[in-house]
Order: C-alpha cells, then structure tokens, then sequence
C-alpha cells in the first residue's frame, strides 16, 4: 500500500473527526485558553515574574513557554487518545491489518493532528497576545521547523503512551501528570547543563529566541539546535522503542480486540 494512500485516509478520517466533533475542539481550545487567563491574572498580582526556565522573568517568555505547551499536550496526547479511542469503538484490529503496518498509520495520524492543531494553537496564541498585549515575532519559516524539533521528543512520550494504552486501555490519568512533568521540562533553566537533555528545554529557548528577540533560524547557535534535534530524536526512538514492547505484550496477550 502506497504511504500517500494511507496519509490522505488518516487526514480525511481526521478531518471528518474534526467537522463532526466541531463543539468539543473548540471547547478544548476555550478551557486552555482560560488556563492562559488564569494564569495571567496571577502573575499581574505579582511583583516579580519567577526568572527560571521558560518564564525567563518576562510576560513574553511566558507567553512563548505556554505557546509551546499547548502544542506539547497536542502532540503527545493524539496518538494515545487515537488508540483509545479505536479501542473503544473496537476498529482498533482492523487497523492492525493494514499492509503497511500500524506504526505509518500512527505516523500519519501524528502528522495529521499537527497539520490540524496549528491553526487553533495560532489564534490561542493571537488570543494570548491580544490579551496581555504583547504582539510577538511571527517568523513561520524559523518557526514551524523549530516546532518540529522540539516536539520529537513530545511525540516519542505519544508512541510510549500509546503502547501503555495497548495493554493497560485506561492511562487517562496519566495525561494529567505528563502535564505537568512538561511544565517541569520547559521552566528548568538550560544554563544547567543536564537540562540540555531534556525533552523540549533547548527547542523551547530557541523558539523564544525567534518569537521575542526577532532572531531568523539561520542566525541561532547551530550547536544548539543540533542539540535539539539530537535530544528529540532520541526521546521520539525510545518511545518507538517502547510503543513495539508494548505493541507485541497486547499481541501476545489477544489485548488488541478488548477494551
């Protein structure tokens, strides 16, 4: 089966997701942005920003951290909740006999979900400026590859959950606290030297430097973002890793009919 074939059946598949669930996407996107809100009003009652890791003691490296969250939870949450959600409607075997293997339809479906999350992540992300009024640089052409770097290891947690989700079905929970074991990730200060291999700490900076100083790719530290990508692929292949245990426990176990 030709991989063109099965990327446009997983993007009108998600597409059709999208148009029919319409109330609950935008649901979602209102509640983080309240999160934003929130959040916002508490630091307005401050008299000092926290000058750490993503907050970097200004209202725009706020901004920039949360912007890069919200792509995180969008990232590593999609191909868990896909399972899930398969699993569910007990489509989920039926997947399985694809001729090209279940692993390009996971990467598909990722692909698709990114395509599909960065219009509403943007206009959160003009909702976020208009509100503080803070309007940051909006470079694509520097910003859309750093996205990707940073968010390989964010997707290498997608492929370990989901593998979770093939033997244990209900990991719900676990999403909650991945929350905010990615917030520990993005505010943990890269001056100290282990958090260079975190997953999102380098990418994150970066993607500050573009947004708030106005830096072009081409202009960044190449070691860092070599270090970005070195550090998301890794992360991105030890979830691959993962995902396969997993994916041949439920195998051997029958889990894959069941929910």
């Amino acid at each position: 089966m030709n991989l063109g074939t099965v990327f446009g059946a997983v993007f009108r598949r998600e597409l059709t997701m999208i148009r029919r669930y319409m109330v609950n996407s935008i649901s979602s996107l209102v509640s983080v942005y309240l999160v934003f809100i929130l959040m916002f009003m508490g630091f307005q009652s401050m008299s000092n920003y926290v000058k750490t890791g993503a907050l970097e003691g200004s209202l725009e490296g706020t901004i920039v951290g949360f912007f890069v969250w919200t792509f995180t939870i969008y990232a590593f949450s999609d191909l868990s909740w896909s399972l899930i959600s398969e699993a569910q409607a007990g489509t989920l075997e039926q997947l399985y006999l694809a001729p090209c293997g279940f692993k390009w339809v996971g990467a598909c479906t990722v692909i698709s979900n990114f395509i599909f999350s960065l219009v509403p992540i943007m206009v959160l992300l003009f909702a976020m400026m208009a509100t503080t009024g803070k309007w940051l640089n909006l470079d694509f052409v520097s910003l859309i590859p750093l996205l990707l770097i940073t968010l390989l290891g964010a997707y290498g947690f997608g492929f370990a959950l989901g593998g979770l989700a093939l033997v244990f079905k209900r990991i719900q929970a676990f999403f909650q606290i991945m929350q905010f074991v990615f917030i520990g990730f993005l505010i943990v200060p890269t001056r100290l030297a282990w958090a260079k291999f975190l997953p999102l700490a380098v990418g994150n900076d970066l993607i500050s430097t573009v947004m708030v100083d106005g830096a072009r790719l081409w202009e960044l530290p190449l070691n860092d973002i070599l270090t970005a990508t070195a550090v998301g692929a890794a992360y991105l292949a030890i979830g691959i890793v993962i995902f396969s245990c997993c994916e041949n426990v439920a195998k051997s176990r029958g889990l894959l009919g069941h929910y």
